[in-house]
């Protein structure tokens, strides 16, 4: 108990030392979430044009054009939660970072201290989490006040607790995946090719592009394909579920789903780095 009490002080004083320092960055965090949304005033204009298309090909109104089951507003409202999403689960230079250390054997530092490298680094990113989101909420709150004519009014109180949850392990899931990818710096000196093509599977098919049951009308094996990955529950998934497109026994079925792929990374991050450090050398000051 006494042990445990020191490892919670431990990490409580880790994750307050982080957040502190965060808060340094607090203009960038914000002027960062303005710039954020930006992209989005392009699919804005560039999804009006499709169903001003559509309007008026069918002659239908602005409220019965549909693409895959999206009205405009839907298709709006669904780049603006995408982006929240993202927020949550994006690490940026996690993976790059971790392999960097482990080239120049910076992080010998970690392993001769009583630490857990990897408690380390998931308070530090949850700490810059917390830090853009207390210091980006108003932007945030500014840009969807803005743009609350998109959606349809708040959804029920148990699919907003589903979002939230589906946004906390987005993170995690987000955190473990990068944090494997940089693990493999054990075994291969560099990882940016292995980091890119993670990043361009993940811009494409996490659902940042467009809603991913799009694919669905498509046909061919592309839904079910995108669907046994874990990249949909980094910005699709959320952002669905707060629009109400996944509901139900469909909506726990999800979220279970998300949790175990969140299981699977943790462990697989832990194996990494436990059979990482057994391979490893470092040697000089």
């Amino acid at each position: 108990m006494t042990e445990l009490a020191a490892r919670a002080s431990t990490w409580w004083a880790i994750f307050k030392i982080n957040f502190h320092e965060k808060l340094v960055y607090r203009g960038d965090f914000m002027l960062g979430t303005l710039m954020r949304f930006l992209p989005i005033v392009t699919q804005v204009f560039l999804w009006y044009a499709v169903f001003g298309s559509i309007r008026a090909t069918t002659g239908e109104g602005a409220d019965q054009a549909k693409i895959a089951g999206y009205t405009y507003d839907n298709i709006v409202a669904y780049y603006l939660l995408s982006t929240v999403s993202r927020a949550f689960s994006s690490m940026p230079g996690l993976a790059s970072g971790i392999a960097l250390q482990i080239r120049e054997g910076e992080i010998k530092k970690y392993l001769i201290q009583p630490l857990d490298l990897i408690s380390f680094m998931f308070l530090n990113r949850l700490a810059h989490k917390l830090t853009y989101y207390i210091v980006a909420a108003l932007p945030f709150a500014l840009v969807f006040w803005l743009c609350r004519d998109f959606f349809g009014g708040w959804p029920p109180a148990t699919t907003l607790l589903a979002f939230f949850a589906s946004l906390l392990m987005s993170f995690a899931l987000g955190f473990f995946m990068e944090a494997t990818i940089g693990m493999i710096g054990f075994w291969f000196l560099e990882v940016s090719s292995l980091l890119f093509v993670y990043m361009l599977f993940n811009f494409f098919l996490s659902g940042h592009m467009f809603p991913l049951d799009m694919l669905d009308s498509v046909g061919g094996p592309w839904g079910t394909i995108v669907r046994v990955l874990p990249l949909m529950y980094l910005a699709y998934f959320p952002a669905a579920v707060f629009l109400g497109k996944i509901q139900g026994t469909e909506l726990v079925i999800g979220l279970v789903v998300q949790l175990a792929w969140v299981i699977f990374f943790y462990v697989t991050c832990r194996m990494a780095l436990h059979y990482g450090v057994k391979r490893y050398s470092g040697y000089g000051g």
